[in-house]
């Protein structure tokens, strides 16, 4: 999840409403496709999307060559004239080792009909999402009951390893396997035979790349946890072949299971993201959370086990448990923050028991600015001293995951690399929209909380 998809100084449902008020003052073609989405068609063009299509899946075959076969260094040909016969050598190690197997298919597969089962029976409460514009004004229903998936997932998992009948370890020695089966061909035409596809362009190839919309299942049950096992399998196997686990690795046990954790008991509050309430379950989301989330961050996970025991200083160590525990805090609490203001204004505001309960996760009678829009813009808590504080906390949590690593190889820093870039241009792109809907308010806005990222700093 990426946990910090939307900004706080938005209302997701006003910019949707004032977005179809515009629309209806300037005609433009597919007038059933939202304007950003338009100007992704234009720019790229069903060529550029076919493109990362074939593109991404290559990048995630190469660097699980990378580091799950060489150790974390960077395979290349010899030369130029080489290339050609290097990709073929490349294409058939990929096969030897993470060609499709019956026991890949089964352990993902199920696992995620497993998921699928327990978002049918477990207890939670019912949400209901924004109001829709493209669908007039409905609102979406979402049972949210992450939370009991994942606590039974758990649990389950490890009755099943320590009890024999599914050793957690085969997840690792199945990983490539595992990663060949991605369900986007599958998600996709399933929601498309339902008749749920939403604000269509027509063209196959593009409308496959952005997709039709079952996000939040997507989003939270299957690539966190899905994550975290590939730590503990990765733990367990290095507990199999040293005898005991590392302090390296035991690290991104907790890293993961921390995230994964906060992801599932903070669901309803996803509900009020951009990427629920607004984008498509796009074949992008849906490639980079059922695919690119478990099997790119795992990086420090499979090399810590390829390469261990790393032997760091206690101060090292020290400083790394440090960094993830305080980004974590951080990272949990302003998002927390920034979502149960907006549900408190939006009158879904429901009171949950789940662990952790951590102090300052709510702020009673929050301050706030009042725009002329209608909206209020967030000036308390942690958003009195930044405007994306959520975003560094998850940095400083991306990177300790790499510096646990150490600086052996570049892979266990692909999170952080990747993650960076993603958030600049989000940024970039809020604080455009939020000049342009906001105007003279938002100049105020940032008189008042001047700092983007880091107080007095940045």
């Amino acid at each position: 999840m990426s946990s910090a998809h939307s900004s706080s100084t938005e209302s997701a449902s006003e910019s949707m409403l004032t977005r179809r008020k515009a629309a209806t003052t300037s005609p433009r073609p597919h007038d059933n496709v939202a304007f950003e989405d338009q100007l992704c068609l234009r720019v790229w063009g069903p060529i550029g999307a076919a493109s990362m299509i074939v593109g991404f899946p290559l990048l995630m075959a190469y660097q699980f060559l990378c580091v799950y076969d060489n150790n974390g260094h960077f395979l290349l040909p010899e030369s130029l004239a080489d290339f050609s016969p290097w990709a073929c050598r490349m294409a058939q190690r990929y096969w030897d080792i993470a060609g499709p197997t019956w026991t890949g298919a089964k352990i993902y597969l199920g696992f995620t009909f497993f998921m699928v089962a327990l978002a049918y029976v477990c207890p939670g409460p019912t949400m209901q999402g924004y109001k829709l514009p493209s669908l007039n004004g409905q609102r979406l229903t979402y049972h949210c009951n992450a939370l009991w998936s994942w606590w039974i997932t758990v649990i389950t998992s490890l009755v099943l390893h320590f009890t024999g009948i599914f050793r957690l370890t085969e997840i690792v020695d199945n990983l490539g396997p595992i990663m060949t089966f991605l369900l986007a061909g599958a998600l996709y035409a399933i929601t498309v035979l339902r008749g749920k596809t939403h604000r269509a362009s027509g063209n196959v190839i593009y409308d496959f790349f952005m997709g039709p919309d079952l996000k939040l299942f997507t989003e939270l049950r299957i690539p966190w946890p899905i994550l975290f096992f590939i730590s503990v399998s990765c733990a367990f196997k290095q507990y199999e072949l040293i005898g005991y686990v590392t302090p390296e690795s035991a690290f991104m046990v907790l890293a993961h299971w921390l995230y994964s954790n906060a992801c599932n008991k903070g669901e309803e509050c996803v509900i009020t993201s951009w990427d629920i309430f607004y984008e498509l379950e796009s074949w992008y989301l849906l490639f980079w959370n059922l695919a690119g989330v478990p099997f790119s961050y795992c990086y420090s996970s499979v090399y810590l086990l390829k390469n261990g025991p790393m032997n760091f200083s206690t101060p090292w160590l020290v400083l790394c448990y440090t960094m993830v525990i305080v980004g974590y805090y951080f990272w949990d609490t302003g998002n927390s923050q920034r979502n149960r203001f907006r549900m408190h204004w939006n009158n879904t505001l429901i009171k949950r028991n789940a662990f952790p309960q951590l102090p300052k996760s709510f702020i009673h009678n929050a301050k706030y600015l009042q725009t002329r829009h209608g909206n209020k813009l967030l000036i308390d808590g942690w958003y009195a001293y930044a405007r994306k504080p959520h975003y560094t906390a998850d940095l400083v949590m991306a990177l300790s995951w790499g510096l646990i690593a150490g600086f052996g190889s570049f892979f266990p820093y692909f999170y952080i690399t990747f993650f960076l870039i993603v958030l600049v241009h989000r940024v970039g792109r809020d604080d455009a929209r939020c000049v342009r809907k906001y105007g003279a308010d938002w100049d105020e806005y940032m008189r008042v909380v001047p700092w983007k990222f880091i107080p007095y700093i940045f």
